[in-house]
């Protein structure tokens, strides 16, 4: 099964295009795709299908469709917004595209139509505050999370209800859960078993476990662990999270130590121990494991440089493989797997 990587390149307004070998986690560059006025977060349906990318520059979204033959894409519909989006996500089911805006103090649901473009007007655009970073839907599709950062946000975690028919969103009840501190939950991810969610925080340097009550939809702290070494007293802030697909680890960048902190996940808890840091990149904004978790690739927003790392399947710890060229601004890792 071919497995691709597309990495947005904001300051050079392209998207690159890369062939993942899945046994060595060597890059093969396919070629790229022009997108005028800076292409920032991408997203991807869950039946990679379709590709989505947000023109932060130009205040547009624009959709192509994936050749799962050569990774190739083509464009198929683009849409104006009144601000910028600084993260995008499909729902569970492909049928609406997520977006949040850290400026725009919000966040929106566009319908994607049966061609697969995300389509105008949204079915809901909706203020939260300025600050949120994030907008995901959890497994069942019925639930939504937007956290906002802290000092130029409120430093809360707003929840909703989703319906997953209309794309509308309830506020849920309670409808915020805040930190004891000013931490800044930035980007989320949900463990693939547990009931647990995973914040990176932003101004904290941590990431917190939360105990994803599934019938609810509601979040309660359970544990926050610093993503740095104890001696560290430089600047840094935190960018995203992913967790390993196995669940057993969980990987998040800093912006400054620049590195990557690594965790392992207790399989009956869900709770999180440190593994150390991995030396990265300078400012790894972005960065991806493979479908499978057994590679990891971090992209330095100052370096230009994408870094591969195998994941020891034992120890969940990086091992550096090699470094590529990429361009000015890596600004997001996505990678799928086509056929399977």
């Amino acid at each position: 099964m071919p497995y691709y990587m597309y990495v947005s390149i904001q300051g050079e307004d392209k998207i690159l295009l890369f062939a993942m070998d899945p046994t060595t986690g060597d890059l093969e560059p396919q070629g790229e795709v022009a997108v005028p006025g800076g292409p920032a977060p991408i997203a991807v349906d869950p039946a990679r299908r379709f590709l989505y990318v947000a023109r932060r520059g130009e205040r547009k979204i624009s959709s192509y469709r994936i050749d799962h033959g050569s990774g190739a894409l083509a464009s198929i519909g683009t849409i104006g917004l009144p601000t910028d989006p600084c993260y995008m996500a499909t729902d569970r089911r492909g049928q609406f595209l997520l977006s949040a805006y850290y400026e725009g103090r919000g966040v929106s649901v566009h319908a994607i139509g049966n061609d697969g473009a995300a389509h105008d007007p949204p079915v809901e655009w909706r203020e939260t505050a300025r600050g949120a970073h994030c907008f995901q839907t959890d497994p069942s599709n019925r639930f939504a999370f937007v956290p906002h950062i802290a000092g130029r946000g409120p430093n809360e975690i707003w929840q909703f209800r989703f319906d997953a028919q209309t794309g509308r969103l309830t506020p849920n009840t309670p409808p915020k859960v805040t930190p004891d501190a000013p931490v800044g939950p930035r980007h989320f991810c949900f463990h693939p078993r547990l009931d647990m969610v995973y914040f990176s925080n932003e101004q904290g340097c941590s990431v917190t476990a939360y105990r994803f009550d599934p019938s609810a939809g509601t979040l309660t702290a359970m544990q926050t662990v610093s993503t740095l070494p104890a001696a560290y007293t430089g600047q840094n802030s935190c960018s995203q999270i992913q967790i390993a697909p196995s669940g057993q680890f969980l990987y998040a960048p800093n912006r400054g130590h620049n590195s990557i902190a690594c965790f392992a996940v207790d399989a009956t808890t869900g709770l999180l121990s440190s593994l150390g840091q991995a030396p990265s990149e300078q400012i790894p904004r972005a960065f991806s494991l493979d479908p499978d978790g057994r590679f990891l690739y971090a992209a330095g927003l100052e370096s230009g440089r994408l870094a591969a790392y195998r994941i020891d399947p034992a120890s969940g710890v990086l091992q550096p493989l090699k470094t590529y060229p990429v361009g000015a601004r890596p600004m997001w890792v996505m990678i799928i797997k086509v056929g399977g």
